[in-house]
């Protein structure tokens, strides 16, 4: 069941026709950008760190579920009894780090939310200068170092980088920011790369057939159910509407959705727009964690989160590509 709006899609005709003349006036910003992104990946010189790094980036601006990836493969590292800890650089939030993130003293405007949700089921670092941190990390313990993105920053050696993707909306509309969501071309993308997590059900995309790459199947699953009644929900991540038809499509009655900016800082307006809009509607107000931990404190208690969780369908073929990573950890 698809839930009963179409923020993203229902534009205004003159909107539709405007669109092909903003791309077109955007194309020389997106070739400076991707010269910009080559002349700075060609200069690089990696700096390797004291233990093994892994790489979990995409290619795109948001939306393929990276940050749950990312807690999915550190527990798995967990539970084979190495200490995992996620490496972030901390979008949105005031510290540079190298700082390990405590979610009873930071904020998201502290550390940025990703690295705060992933502080709230494990160890997670932040670090605006990856080499610094990744010592930083090693040093206080940390056996293998997770990168939650990075892909497109050379700064600091990988030993493994998996690529993840959305199977439902892959590339867009297949050009570079900001003509439109890839942060590279595809093939200079996965050539760096040692593997593809497709997220979701639709078929492998032919640049990931062509890149003879491992694929590994993967999709995010509710840790509950959506809870009864009418319900306004909210979002500011990069494809809300994923969130929303998900969340329809667990048996919420979604009665209205909101969509905001990826990485929005929720304000006090923002809280009382949606607060008189649930009102309207005899509704609650549910959002994504990620979205929860942005809220002012204030908020929090009173606005529902809906926790999902990523899923691989084959845990031997994820251990198969995580196996040298082990070894290199001294865990055969």
């Amino acid at each position: 069941m698809k839930a009963p709006y179409f923020w993203s899609a229902d534009l205004d005709p003159k909107s539709r026709e405007a669109a092909p003349l903003t791309r077109l006036l955007l194309t020389p910003f997106a070739m400076l950008y991707l010269w910009a992104l080559r002349r700075k990946l060609a200069k690089a010189r990696p700096e390797a760190a004291p233990v093994p790094v892994v790489c979990i980036g995409n290619l795109t601006a948001g939306g393929a579920g990276k940050t749950p990836v990312t807690e999915a493969i550190r527990n798995r590292i967990r539970s084979a009894g190495l200490r995992a800890a996620s490496l972030s650089r901390g979008h949105g939030g005031a510290e540079p780090g190298p700082l390990k993130v405590d979610p009873a003293r930071h904020t998201s405007r502290d550390v940025g939310d990703e690295p705060l949700l992933l502080a709230g089921s494990g160890e997670a670092w932040i670090g605006r200068k990856r080499p610094e941190a990744a010592r930083a990390m090693a040093a206080d313990g940390a056996e293998i170092i997770l990168m939650d993105d990075g892909h497109q920053n050379p700064s600091l050696k990988k030993d493994l980088t998996l690529i993840v993707i959305d199977a439902g909306a892959p590339f867009g509309n297949g050009h570079v920011l900001p003509k439109g969501p890839l942060r590279e071309k595809v093939p200079e993308g996965l050539a760096r790369a040692d593997a593809v997590i497709l997220m979701g059900a639709g078929p492998v995309p032919p640049e990931v057939t062509a890149s003879s790459l491992p694929v590994l199947r993967a999709r995010l699953a509710p840790l509950a159910a959506p809870p009864p009644g009418p319900l306004v929900a909210f979002a500011g991540i990069g494809r809300p509407q994923k969130f929303f038809d998900s969340l329809a499509q667990a048996g919420g009655n979604v009665s209205d959705a909101v969509p905001f900016g990826d990485h929005h800082p929720y304000t006090k307006g923002d809280v009382q727009f949606l607060r008189s809009l649930a009102h309207d509607h005899g509704a609650r107000l549910i959002t994504t964690t990620k979205d929860h931990v942005r809220l002012p404190l204030d908020a929090q208690s009173e606005i529902l989160a809906w926790p999902v969780t990523a899923v691989f369908e084959d845990t031997a073929a994820l251990d198969a590509v995580l196996a040298p990573i082990f070894k290199r950890a001294g865990k055969p």
